[in-house]
């Protein structure tokens, strides 16, 4: 996202430096994938729209982060099976935090 033009909206409703969102999104995917619930213990349930509410998230901001993702998961993750099931899941997640229109 740091990197990357196409994800430069996005990027700027960040705060830097992003070393704590990196580490909240780490735990908060240790959870989601069935891992230790790292941010459940820290922080309560993720309750991940809500908390997202004051963020203008229409469908733009949605295909720029999941254009960071499906990089990072063609990047990263070689098992076909795993890679398009997270591909899945995650494009789940982000139609389900659209919270404003286009």
């Amino acid at each position: 996202m740091e990197h990357d033009a196409a994800a430069k909206d996005l990027l700027a409703m960040h705060p830097q430096p992003m070393i704590a969102i990196r580490l909240k999104f780490f735990e908060f995917l240790s959870g989601w994938l069935g891992g230790p619930q790292l941010y459940v213990e820290k922080y309560g349930h993720p309750m991940l729209r809500a908390r997202h509410l004051p963020f203008h998230i229409d469908t733009k901001m949605r295909d720029q982060w999941l254009h960071c993702m499906y990089l990072v998961l063609d990047e990263q993750v070689t098992n076909i099976t795993l890679h398009n099931e997270l591909r899945v899941r995650f494009t789940r997640l982000a139609h389900h935090m659209i919270n404003a229109n286009d």
